[in-house]
């Protein structure tokens, strides 16, 4: 399940359980490449929740994002991992799975 996210609906959506963010926007290729291997893993039981750093700044600034495509991992609110740049279905899934299990 992929669920964009925003300043307004942030709290509410991301804060429980264990979410992964992709901060991105829509002028990075990297993004573009990215949000294809997201689809893939729509199928998966992973939550994943997409910013647009552009459209919500304050999201980006508080998160301290400087590059695109970032992922943070939140455990309850608390970020428990984070790695930058393109990665394929079977990287994502290798990274998540050292936090899921």
């Amino acid at each position: 399940m992929i669920i964009e996210l925003n300043e307004q609906n942030f709290d509410k959506e991301a804060l429980h359980g264990l979410k992964v963010i992709e901060f991105y926007t829509t002028w990075c290729m990297y993004c573009k490449r990215q949000r294809i291997e997201l689809i893939d893993l729509e199928n998966s039981d992973v939550w994943i929740g997409i910013v647009d750093g552009d459209e919500s700044p304050n999201l980006a600034k508080k998160y301290k994002i400087s590059g695109f495509p970032t992922f943070i991992l939140l455990k309850d609110g608390e970020e428990i991992a984070r790695f930058s740049g393109f990665h394929d279905k079977s990287q994502l899934l290798a990274k998540l799975t050292k936090h899921i299990v």
